[in-house]
């Protein structure tokens, strides 16, 4: 073999980082014996990988193409030292990313299960917003993502893990609390406080209101959905939030959900990963693991 899991180490780093220098700091590695690496391996191979664009070290076609091949062969190699370590049949390392509402209530429950049946699998968790959630499956930082809403891109698989809705909320105070519907004309003399635009709350959201309302009037918009859901239980806004992040607050009736007649905001919470990945036994245990969770969690199907 004309090149090592090493130099392919050294490869998927840079291609991480888009820099030679933070891949070396990565690997505990000094940066020429990094560059070294690198060199031999385009060497080896005859195709240069990395095209220079300033400072950053960007794939070329063929770096395109080697990427995801290099990933399963690590990720394989890192299988066979832990399998045969601790003599587990499933083991390993996955970076996982979820969007908020999954992230606060499915995943940590979904984690410690795994934790306790398959000791040997490590997750790493990232919580971003659906749109980040889908560009860092593409871009190879996560090997899979749970997102709101689907995903049309050919190059990423999507299965439906469970169903969910988004509820329009007021607080007990708000005088919309107290009415049986509330019309579009309501919605539109409302102040609102939103997810910021990429979430796939606010995408469903806004392709829910496309054509019900014209003009909305939109306050705030932030990140986090426990600084949206305070705020509207302390003042007078409204908001749309997945049914799981607002159940507590309804049942308490700190929160009123409002009926809209016409409005539909079923959403789906869907696992994606990239469809030139190769099979991954660990990514499977995940999925496979989250269906059985599912049978145990009446509120999210």
């Amino acid at each position: 073999m004309r090149f090592s899991l090493k130099q392919l180490a050294v490869f998927n780093a840079v291609a991480d980082f888009g820099s030679v220098s933070k891949a070396a700091q990565t690997l505990s590695l000094t940066q020429s014996a990094t560059s070294m690496s690198l060199s031999q391996l385009e060497k080896s191979l005859g195709r240069p990988l990395f095209e220079r664009q300033g400072k950053r070290m960007v794939l070329s076609h063929w770096g395109n193409w080697l990427r995801p091949r290099a990933k399963q062969l690590l990720h394989d190699a890192r299988q066979i030292e832990l399998g045969l370590y601790d003599q587990h049949l499933i083991s390993g390392e996955i970076q996982l990313a979820a969007s908020q509402t999954a992230a606060e209530h499915l995943v940590p429950e979904l984690i410690s299960r795994i934790d306790g049946d398959f000791p040997e699998i490590r997750i790493e968790l990232t919580v971003h917003n659906t749109q980040k959630v889908i560009e860092g499956v593409l871009n190879y930082q996560y090997d899979i993502g749970i997102i709101e809403g689907r995903c049309d891109d050919s190059r990423i698989c999507h299965e439906v893990w469970c169903d969910d809705h988004l509820v329009i909320v007021a607080a007990k105070h708000h005088p919309f609390a107290r009415q049986k519907q509330i019309s579009a004309a309501q919605l539109e003399q409302a102040k609102w406080v939103l997810r910021e635009q990429g979430a796939g709350t606010r995408r469903i959201f806004d392709s829910a209101i496309h054509g019900l309302v014209s003009d909305l009037d939109v306050w705030r918009e932030y990140e986090h959905v426990p600084v949206l859901r305070t705020m509207v239980t302390k003042g007078y806004y409204l908001s749309c939030l997945p049914y799981l992040d607002v159940a507590a607050q309804l049942e308490s009736g700190e929160l009123v959900a409002l009926e809209v007649p016409g409005l539909n905001m079923a959403r789906t919470l869907s696992f994606i990963w990239r469809a030139d990945s190769a099979d991954n036994p660990v990514r499977e245990c995940i999925r496979h693991e989250a269906k059985q969770l599912l049978s145990r969690l009446p509120s999210a199907r």
